[in-house]
């Protein structure tokens, strides 16, 4: 590899289990430690969540758990914008590319790639104009590989993953000059982890969501949540040690995917020679509402005209128009504030594996707040 976890560590290889298989191989460029880890968390991820769904998924991730992921679906203007992409027209590879870097578009920077179908042109040509440092998925299309040779000079890195591979019965890890040794996480998704509701009644799409949502979390440093809405993520909380700390940074995360389609959010524009992805931050920034007075004073010289301001009450009239977002958490809510703050950001369902000692206030705030809720009793930590 090209080092290890950081550019120090310069002795680094990556060895199969087995030589007779192996899951991917390097096409283009030379990954590290970092690139290899999601490559196959983000392949893993958008591979199960497919194959569950029967629908083209994708994820963006960084830093081994994804910043967004989607399945295929309807693009809105607010997604497409960004990208110079027609919404009406995009293929069904792209939308759930672009509905996955959509979720969290400042932390996408400088992604990994995953999706779950070969890589068509239309994609490949959508990846030259995002910062982005890889892609692994199960194949590529004629002329594909050209067009992403060009990119980061040459270094963007391509991978191919083989979708009958599977993994063997056991996996290993050494830390500090001990093996932990495992047997690997069988459990299959699927609607049988969302039988025993315990409170209100799950739709189809409820159902769809919160599959999609376990997918997720699963590959996602614990602890961790996530929020879906109609077959994307809207906000994903990770590697936090308080659950609720999860909760509430990705409902912030929530809030500004919705406040993004505020109609003084979609009407900025922005001076020539602003970059995109400066674009897609300043905007974030903008509908936030924190920006200090260094960034305001750069903020106004980047868009054209007087863009207006999102005050506390018209945030909060937005806010309270969203509705329909499904919740997942990858272990038991130990405490009712999980639900309590889930609702602030349009929760209408919930699964979360039970078990917790105050499992029963839990679902005494589901049943208060009207909140649909689904025991699926398997946690999903991943370490």
């Amino acid at each position: 590899m090209r080092y290890g976890i950081n550019p120090q560590q310069a002795a680094a290889r990556a060895v199969p289990v087995d030589p007779e298989r192996v899951p991917l191989r390097v096409l283009r460029g030379r990954p590290s430690s970092i690139n290899l880890l999601d490559a196959l968390n983000s392949w893993q991820l958008v591979r199960e969540a497919a194959r569950t769904l029967g629908r083209p998924a994708a994820a963006s991730f960084k830093h081994v758990s994804p910043a967004g992921a989607a399945l295929a679906g309807p693009v809105d203007e607010a997604t497409a914008r960004p990208y110079g992409v027609d919404a009406a027209s995009v293929g069904e590879l792209t939308s759930a590319y672009l509905r996955a870097r959509d979720a969290d578009p400042k932390s996408s920077y400088g992604d990994f790639v995953a999706v779950s179908h070969q890589v068509d042109v239309e994609l490949a040509q959508l990846l030259t104009r995002v910062v982005s440092d890889g892609i692994v998925a199960p194949g590529y299309a004629p002329g594909v590989l050209e067009i992403l040779a060009g990119k980061k000079n040459g270094a963007f890195l391509v991978m191919e993953a083989d979708p009958a591979f599977e993994p063997p019965e056991e996996e290993s890890r050494d830390v500090f000059g001990l093996r932990l040794v495992q047997e690997r996480d069988r459990v299959e998704l699927s609607e049988a982890l969302l039988a025993d509701v315990r409170v209100g009644s799950l739709s189809e799409q409820n159902r769809s969501d919160l599959l999609l949502g376990l997918a997720v979390v699963r590959h996602t440093q614990s602890n961790s949540v996530c929020y879906v809405r109609d077959g994307q993520t809207l906000g994903i909380g990770a590697g936090q040690q308080s659950r609720v700390d999860c909760t509430r940074l990705a409902g912030a995360k929530v809030d500004t995917w919705w406040l993004r389609r505020h109609p003084l959010a979609r009407a900025l524009e922005f001076r020539p020679g602003v970059r995109r992805q400066d674009r897609v931050n300043w905007q974030v920034r903008f509908v936030e509402g924190d920006l200090t007075d260094d960034e305001r004073a750069r903020f106004r010289e980047a868009v054209e005209g007087d863009p207006g301001t999102l005050d506390a009450a018209e945030r909060d009239a937005w806010l309270a128009g969203l509705t329909g977002v499904s919740f997942v958490s990858d272990g038991s809510l130990p405490f009712r504030d999980n639900v309590d703050h889930a609702r602030r950001h349009g929760v209408t369902c919930i699964a979360e594996p039970g078990g917790s000692i105050r499992s029963g206030d839990v679902e005494d705030a589901c049943r208060e707040s009207g909140i649909a809720l689904a025991r699926t009793g398997v946690r999903l930590f991943h370490h």
